[in-house]
């Protein structure tokens, strides 16, 4: 048994920043993660991180409600003001720590426009974001001392009297069994991705946290709002950051023409990222597309531009399509990307169970609501990841030492054994995952219909069913990544089926979720929060009030 006063399970931008504040608090802090941490899906992050800084004439509450406009006012706004007013402190504390933020022609930090937002407020550096403050906070870690598990895989959450008390996990080394006690549990593990096909996001997303809260009995919040990035490359879904149009590339059609004056006429292509996709899909479906996609053209920023700003980009089209970006338009199209739904937190990270906390994409603040602005998700991690640490730190110093007997471990024994004890029956989890990914792509996507949102679900149960018989081909104990791919695609499937309850509990169009049969906004009767709770009958849903302090909800235009 191992034993510590915060365990934070996953090790991205939000798992790191939170152990990295529990620490400075005080607390015995440790990281769980199933992949080495700088291989964490923060990596991928390419555009930026938003902050008003007041040197630059910019305010925070500008910022704040363009992010309550971009929800489409199901964003919670005393969480969204948290995240405005702090994102200055944590940009300037991430350059301190040592990320080596782009810089203007006069020296200071750079901006670029990124969607929704009128002013340049986005920080970065290059198209490789994500990895560059990754990496530093990784340095962070190690400076601070704090015990990391690399490589190993958590199966259940550990509840002592309703509070949670620690955690069950697979070193994936051994195939042993650990439990891992704690006061304060912080869950980091990101989104869930790899529910649809094709997506932006890599193998390893897959709602791990979602999944052992919801089982835990934290509520999953706003699950139907499933963000599709406008720009994503057709075959593999590879993500082409909206830096590219923060830097001013055009969306052209098949007959050559800038669509989105006629969808936004005041942003054009930096409208919110929900109107560019439905405008792409759209233009798609009516025949104006080339080939299913439609065109992103950065041929006039120049190749200087490309290749200092958009290097990466520029290697992934070269790499993929054989296109050179200063050359050629390349086809994109809407992609899944993001999640705005999750666990249910305060501004604290605080879930409805004591003692579990969440933060970043596997959590909802709510600070994204309906649809989240790009480059507010890295700047979430940090501002909530930190507060989660801090608090679950607090929380940490006032419970004593877990008592949880060693006996946990050997009912999660029974149930991983009874896994890899199923004969082969011509099924496997790849084929479900697919399966999975292909109905979810197809019926709960940019535009959805109530018969197809109830196809997804239906189908969702009967693998559910397919999953409980489902064997596992590798029997062995050692690095035995097809038990891994088994227990994540069962946190999939629990995931998936809340998403199509949700999505199917929401009659009117907000957001990313946006219905053909009911396309009109309806304030009266939908601005509130779905909650999914599990039943043995499948997802109950509830209800809970949108916090309004100072934005009443307008018509959304750009």
């Amino acid at each position: 048994m191992y034993q510590h006063d915060v365990l934070v399970v996953g090790a991205g931008l939000a798992g790191m920043r939170a152990a990295l504040a529990a620490k400075q608090a005080g607390a015995d802090v440790a990281v769980i993660s199933k992949v080495t941490p700088v291989r964490s899906h923060s990596n991928a992050a390419q555009g930026g991180i938003n902050a008003a800084l007041t040197d630059r004439g910019d305010d925070w509450k500008e910022h704040a409600y363009e992010t309550v406009k971009g929800s489409d006012y199901l964003g919670d706004q005393d969480a969204i003001e948290v995240l405005a007013q702090e994102a200055g402190r944590a940009v300037i504390e991430l350059e301190h720590m040592g990320v080596i933020f782009s810089r203007g022609p006069d020296g200071r930090l750079g901006t670029r426009h990124f969607g929704g937002q009128k002013r340049a407020r986005t920080f970065f550096v290059a198209d490789i974001t994500g990895q560059a403050m990754l990496h530093v906070l990784f340095e962070q870690l190690l400076k601070a001392g704090v015990r990391l598990y690399e490589e190993w895989f958590v199966t259940s959450l550990v509840k002592e009297n309703g509070e949670c008390r620690g955690a069950v996990a697979l070193e994936i080394a051994s195939g042993k069994l650990q439990l891992i006690t704690a006061k304060a549990v912080i869950l980091a593990t990101g989104g869930c991705g790899r529910i649809y096909e094709p997506s932006t996001n890599g193998l390893i997303v897959t709602g791990d946290g979602m999944a052992l809260a919801y089982d835990a009995g934290a509520p999953l919040m706003d699950m139907e709002m499933v963000q599709y990035h406008p720009t994503t490359l057709k075959a593999n879904g590879i993500l082409i950051t909206e830096a590219a149009r923060g830097e001013g590339a055009y969306l052209l059609n098949g007959k050559g023409e800038r669509f989105m004056e006629k969808y936004a006429p005041t942003m054009k292509e930096l409208a919110s990222r929900d109107v560019v996709s439905r405008a792409e899909t759209t233009e798609i479906n009516e025949g104006r597309g080339v080939n299913g996609c439609v065109l992103l053209d950065l041929r006039h920023l120049g190749r200087q531009v490309i290749e200092t700003k958009l290097s990466y980009i520029n290697e992934v089209a070269l790499d993929y399509l054989g296109l050179s970006l200063a050359e050629q338009p390349i086809p994109v199209r809407p992609g899944m990307h993001y999640m705005m739904g999750g666990i249910k937190t305060d501004v604290h990270g605080a879930t409805f169970v004591p003692g579990l906390y969440a933060a970043g994409e596997t959590a909802c603040v709510s600070v994204h609501g309906g649809n989240r602005l790009g480059a507010n998700s890295l700047l979430d991690t940090i501002v909530f990841g930190r507060r989660s640490g801090e608090a679950s730190a607090a929380y940490a110093a006032e419970r004593d030492a877990p008592t949880v007997p060693e006996s946990v471990v050997a009912d999660e024994e029974r149930r991983i054994k009874a896994l890899l004890d199923r004969s082969s029956n011509g099924d496997n989890v790849a084929k479900i995952r697919l399966e999975m990914g292909g109905v979810m792509n197809e019926n709960v996507s940019v535009f959805r219909r109530e018969e197809g949102m109830k196809k997804a679900l239906d189908t969702v149960k009967r693998l559910r069913e397919r999953y409980d018989r489902v064997p596992v081909q590798n029997k062995g104990k050692v690095f035995n990544t097809s038990l891994i791919f088994g227990l994540e695609l069962g946190y999939m499937l629990q995931v998936a089926e809340a998403i199509c309850a949700s999505a199917l509990s929401r009659k009117e169009s907000r957001g990313a979720h946006s219905r053909v049969d009911l396309p009109e906004r309806d304030d009266v009767n939908f601005l509130k929060h779905t909650l999914a709770y599990p039943t043995n009958d499948g997802p109950r849903i509830d209800w809970l009030p949108v916090t309004i302090t100072q934005w009443q909800p307008q018509k959304r235009v750009y």
